[in-house]
């Protein structure tokens, strides 16, 4: 039995997570997603994939991110017709995270045509929400910890990575006659002393990993987080101004309302109406309170509904486009949380293009702005950022809390990797930018470990007659 591992994607990026393992002739991939950022990287989702997508027998997400998932309705589109395996909170999340990426990417291709400012004369999304409609057939879920048989040879087993709702470290087996095997994924990692969700389960075995390397250069410490945010919104409130955050849907969002939550109730920032204009946090949310076995926020049953923090006064979802354009008008302060959290695209972009011209208003990004993002432009510090075709001016104030991100940091990694009892034969750093992948690397060679940073389209042999 031969094995091999071929980098689709995340090789040196943030983006585009795509593992491509092959079993002898069998083809099973680990994640499928969008790659994201600058316009190089964003090409490629319109490219070919190396691989005859009919050819693959099995697809295993480990969360529903888009840059994890973003390309199965592409995939599945040119043939992909096996499984799609995942948790089953990855699985409620991946129907709402992949109908609003295709509503974002019709209603885009709809607006370039209409502005004029796209260079193909009838601009076409990568993929249409009927092409969701034939990916979510394929599905599969399962529960944390319980082994699932992919192949004679070869069983997957899913452990809780708590990054977001749903995310899963990937253990595969592969057995043979003779040896077994474990390759991990490590998936997004998420923090050892997250607000909302669990830590990362330790594994202690593998004979090949894959680990993410987002925070692999540097430490983001979550102990100051309420003290940032405190100065952050009362400064804002000062200025009478409005605050923009972008944020992810999907984690981001439900970590700043409790931490709001919190600095409201502790009397330590002003009760603001915080606005939440993002379908698809509104609906995410609701999974928080379904899925409460896989996070810390206390959900209570009541008269037959499930009861959180999600359900304060002072909370304001925004559930159609007419109350979404009224923000637009809103006086005084208030608190706008609205997606995408690097600013790519979604209603977000109607709050900055309104906003950031104003000396008032303040954009206070949560997260990490990958680069050539539009949010790492603006967090950079660019007098102008074109939206919508429009070079808009920054006169705004714009600010930055650390510590929100839901990766692990570098010291995390390293706590994480602590628990493997020996090193594996070798390891791959992925999911991060070159830099980050790099001294990741070097970390972990100081303790004697064999790393790799791949690159694009890198292919290696793991396994040879086994």
């Amino acid at each position: 039995m031969n094995v091999r591992l071929k980098f689709l994607g995340a090789a040196q990026s943030v983006t585009g997570s795509k593992y491509l393992l092959e079993i002898d002739k069998q083809k099973i991939l680990v994640d499928c997603g969008l790659f994201q950022g600058q316009k190089e990287l964003r090409l490629r989702n319109w490219q070919s994939l190396p691989v005859d997508a009919a050819s693959i027998h099995t697809v295993i997400i480990t969360h529903a991110h888009i840059d994890h998932i973003g390309y199965l309705p592409r995939l599945v589109k040119d043939g992909f017709r096996g499984k799609i395996i995942c948790t089953h909170a990855t699985e409620d999340l991946m129907k709402i995270m992949l109908q609003d990426a295709a509503k974002l990417q019709e209603e885009e291709a709809e607006f370039a045509f209409k502005r004029g400012y796209s260079k193909h004369s009838k601009p076409e999304p990568l993929f249409t929400e009927k092409d969701v409609e034939d990916v979510l057939p394929l599905v599969e879920s399962v529960r944390f910890k319980k082994e699932i048989k992919i192949l004679n040879q070869l069983s997957v087993c899913f452990f809780n990575s708590g990054h977001i709702l749903g995310s899963a470290i990937v253990q595969l087996t592969i057995h043979s006659q003779q040896h077994e095997k474990k390759i991990i994924f490590s998936g997004d990692l998420g923090r050892y002393n997250d607000a909302i969700m669990h830590a990362p389960e330790a594994l202690e075995l593998a004979d090949v990993l894959l680990v993410e390397s987002t925070y692999g250069d540097r430490l983001n410490p979550v102990d100051q987080i309420d003290n940032h945010l405190t100065q952050i919104i009362n400064e804002a409130v000062a200025h009478r101004g409005v605050i923009v955050v972008p944020a992810f849907a999907v984690g981001r969002t439900q970590t700043l309302i409790y931490h709001f939550h919190q600095l409201m109730e502790q009397k330590r920032i002003p009760k603001l109406p915080i606005y939440i204009d993002s379908p698809m946090a509104i609906n995410v949310t609701d999974l928080y309170e379904r899925h409460s076995y896989n996070h810390k926020i206390k959900v209570a049953h009541q008269q037959g509904q499930l009861i959180s923090i999600f359900d304060s006064p002072h909370i304001h979802f925004c559930t159609t486009r007419e109350s979404s354009k009224a923000l637009n008008d809103l006086k005084g302060s208030g608190i706008i949380i609205s997606a995408s959290g690097m600013a790519t695209g979604g209603r977000v972009l109607h709050h900055l293009f309104h906003r950031l011209r104003n000396e008032n208003d303040t954009v206070l990004f949560a997260g990490y702005q990958a680069e050539g993002s539009r949010g790492r432009r603006i967090q950079d510090g660019e007098p102008l950022v074109k939206i919508f075709g429009e070079e808009v001016p920054v006169k705004c104030h714009v600010k930055t809390i650390s510590g929100l991100s839901a990766h692990a940091d570098q010291s995390e990694l390293l706590q994480w990797l602590d628990n493997f009892k020996d090193s594996p034969k070798i390891t791959f750093i992925t999911h991060g930018e070159t830099s980050s992948a790099n001294t990741l690397a070097e970390k972990l060679k100081t303790r004697n470990w064999n790393t790799v940073v791949p690159e694009y389209l890198e292919t290696f042999e793991l396994f040879s007659g086994i």
